[in-house]
């Protein structure tokens, strides 16, 4: 028996499903941004990309909690 997901990571597979790219991709995109700040990334991908906010924060907290080393 497997645990269930959880935190950022529950959201990668609705946020594949409904945004047609996969997540190390989403990753990627948030890695070369010059923006820095949780906030600052989460609204560029809301405005630039089409995210919702919740999906959104879920990357970006996930991608810089790995960037982090967390």
């Amino acid at each position: 028996m497997t645990a269930a997901v959880k935190g950022p990571a529950s959201y990668f597979p609705s946020i594949e499903k409904k945004y047609g790219r996969p997540i190390a991709e989403w990753k990627d995109l948030i890695r070369s941004s010059p923006l820095m700040k949780h906030m600052e990334l989460v609204k560029w991908l809301k405005s630039e990309h089409g995210l919702g906010h919740g999906h959104a924060n879920a990357l970006v907290a996930h991608t810089l909690a790995e960037n982090s080393g967390q």
